[in-house]
């Protein structure tokens, strides 16, 4: 385990769109810790495969109710946070306070020591509850990053040979950038 350098968490909660997780863990330059919630593990596994095959890629996995972890305290250092996928219900649980889960007190811990925390939202069509709470967690410094693919880093291919991969590995750039680390291409590139 790698404890020299600061660590990105990851949180997984209950909502489709998980691959993109996996493709975070491959592409982070920094030691990734986890947490899943009990539905964030299921939906991996019933999309993906394997919880497991996730847990073994990353340098450290957090059970969700263990609120004794490093994460759940402001006073250990992070590049940041990413919950992806984040459902309607993580997101309103964040925009209400409630820390009462590892997965929500690490992503409260990121709201007030002013780290970066960005919400891959995963919820379609969004309710006016869902709009309120993430224009609650965006004003307490929050990103709100729906999972929607920048889809002009597939510009002048064939849209029948452009994969889901290419198109969450694009997205996963766009999360990187948030964090400082520069995206192996941007718009300028294909433009």
């Amino acid at each position: 385990m790698n404890t020299n350098k600061k660590k990105l968490v990851l949180g997984i909660s209950g909502a489709t769109g998980v691959f993109a997780a996996g493709l975070l863990v491959e592409k982070s330059p920094w030691p990734v810790w986890l947490v899943a919630t009990r539905w964030g593990r299921a939906v991996f596994e019933h999309e993906c495969g394997s919880y497991e095959s996730l847990a073994r890629r990353v340098d450290r996995v957090f059970e969700n109710d263990d609120l004794f972890s490093p994460i759940a305290s402001g006073s250990v250092p992070t590049v940041g946070m990413v919950i992806l996928p984040c459902s309607a219900n993580t997101l309103g649980q964040i925009a209400s306070g409630v820390g009462d889960t590892l997965l929500t007190r690490a992503a409260h811990c990121h709201l007030k020591e002013r780290r970066p925390l960005v919400l891959g939202l995963r919820e379609t069509p969004l309710t006016f509850i869902d709009l309120k709470n993430a224009t609650r967690v965006s004003a307490a410094g929050g990103v709100i990053m729906p999972i929607s693919p920048p889809y002009y880093m597939t510009a002048e291919k064939d849209p029948s040979q452009v994969t889901l991969s290419e198109l969450l590995s694009a997205y996963v750039d766009r999360i990187l950038a948030m964090l400082g680390q520069p995206a192996e291409q941007t718009w300028e590139d294909v433009r």
